[in-house]
């Protein structure tokens, strides 16, 4: 037998789609770190420290939005822009993109290049990964416009910008919004705006829209008058987004009514408008209208939950994703009831989904613990700070209680795997270290073992 090349066999290890998209967000990191290491990239003209370029790029393109400089006043026009282009392309997805470009240009697909698209993108329908892709592209580039405009609009009108700034930070925000990015040019992100429902709303939208996951809202836009024909997906994400916002501005209002460091100084519609931003801005987006450092002790710990849920799948959105949550939650109704079968409606959930759910959790929690203690060795900072911080990266969030900049490069690394690790997920970061499936062709003798 002819053995093969080393090339070729190294290249078999990079066969599974879980792999090439690791390796692919991790290409686009590397380019984008050193686009921002240029001196055109910074105002001042001089070199960025390696470890501040790799975690903007990382943080760009795993849409988080922590920081390490000010954006605004420390990246110059090349470098936001470089920024800009990273949330894009983290945000689409680099198998979706590449698709895209395969499609543009050849105008074929190849077989392994739809199941690399169908991985990113969740596509069910293996022939049809080359028009969810066009529609992926279309509608994210249109909801963009239509965010822009409106920003635009309102920062010229009501602020006096001159158009080009205005134009600048709308299109900046809109793009950073609906890849639930959080970059902002402002150095306190949009706390300037709490009170201005236009700016606010507009925001929330493009975040809610992004994160609701690609799959949910094509479904919604074919069959929202008919909710009995909505897919197990749609109907979950759509409930527990609902719920979580509504849970999150209730608990946010209450809990911040009189901080005189947060909500205190706003009136009632304005604290129920900062409410409801907040609880939308902690599934992944990362913006704030007020100072998250100044928040209450519940406050952040509501936030760490929120964070650590997330938003729907195949969307911008981070996190162990709604449905996950919401899957474990009816096999725990499931296994009170005492029933064999979990059902969502008139759906029975198949057990490989349900162990799939539980693995993404396990090593979720795991992973946010173990970064947690480890963030906690080595830097001077308490528990719910460090906590709010290690749960905001994985789950590619953004917000800050405003330790981020302050901690040592190799905290800074430590954030930059967790950013990474939560952008791909969990599940397929492990998939994509395994070299090979291994399928077990025979079963061994069933004992249970006591539980609880």
């Amino acid at each position: 037998m002819t053995r093969r090349p080393a090339w070729q066999r190294r290249g078999d290890r990079f066969r599974h789609p879980a792999q090439m998209i690791a390796v692919g967000f991790a290409g686009a990191i590397m380019v984008g770190t050193g686009l921002l290491s240029l001196p055109a990239a910074t105002r001042s003209g001089n070199r960025t420290e390696l470890v501040d370029a790799l975690f903007t790029a990382t943080s760009a393109v795993c849409v988080t939005g922590l920081v390490t400089v000010d954006t605004g006043s420390y990246w110059s026009t090349f470098g936001q822009v470089v920024i800009l282009l990273l949330i894009q392309i983290g945000g689409l997805g680099i198998m979706t993109l590449a698709t895209l470009f395969t499609v543009l240009l050849s105008r074929r697909l190849g077989l392994r290049a739809r199941f690399l698209a169908q991985a990113e993108t969740k596509s069910l329908n293996l022939g049809d990964v080359r028009g969810v892709v066009r529609r992926i592209v279309v509608f994210s580039l249109v909801s963009e416009a239509v965010v822009a405009t409106l920003l635009t609009i309102r920062f010229a009108t009501a602020y006096q910008r001159p158009f080009g700034t205005a134009l600048y930070e709308g299109v900046f925000h809109a793009i950073s919004a609906f890849n639930n990015a959080g970059f902002s040019t402002y150095a306190d992100s949009l706390m300037g705006y709490v009170t201005d429902p236009w700016i606010t709303l507009t925001i929330t939208a493009a975040v809610i829209l992004g994160g609701l996951g690609f799959p949910v809202v094509f479904e919604l836009v074919r069959t929202w008058r008919r909710p009995a024909y909505w897919s197990v997906t749609t109907r979950i994400t759509v409930a527990l987004t609902v719920a979580l916002l509504a849970i999150g501005t209730v608990v946010f209002t209450l809990a911040e009514y009189a901080n005189p460091g947060t909500f205190g100084p706003l009136n009632g519609p304005q604290k129920l408008l900062a409410g409801f931003f907040a609880s939308a801005m902690t599934r992944t987006a990362g913006f704030n209208s007020v100072d998250i450092g100044a928040m209450r002790p519940e406050s952040l710990l509501a936030s760490d939950v929120l964070m650590f849920i997330g938003g729907g799948s195949a969307g911008t959105a981070g996190g162990i994703k709604v449905t996950t949550f919401g899957l474990l939650a009816f096999v725990l109704w499931s296994e009170m009831r005492g029933e064999t079968q979990v059902n969502v409606g008139h759906r029975r959930i198949p057990a490989s989904n349900q162990r799939q759910a539980l693995a993404i959790v396990l090593l979720s929690a795991g992973t946010v613990a173990v970064a947690t203690f480890i963030l906690l060795a080595i830097t001077p900072y308490r528990l719910d700070a460090v906590l709010f911080e290690v749960v905001s990266a994985f789950g590619t969030v953004g917000l800050s209680t405003g330790i981020t900049a302050d901690l040592p490069p190799q905290a800074d690394v430590l954030l930059v795997l967790l950013m990474f690790a939560g952008r791909i997920g969990p599940l397929t970061l492990a998939s994509a270290l395994a070299l090979r499936d291994r399928n077990r062709r025979f079963e061994l003798p069933e004992e249970r073992t006591i539980v609880g």
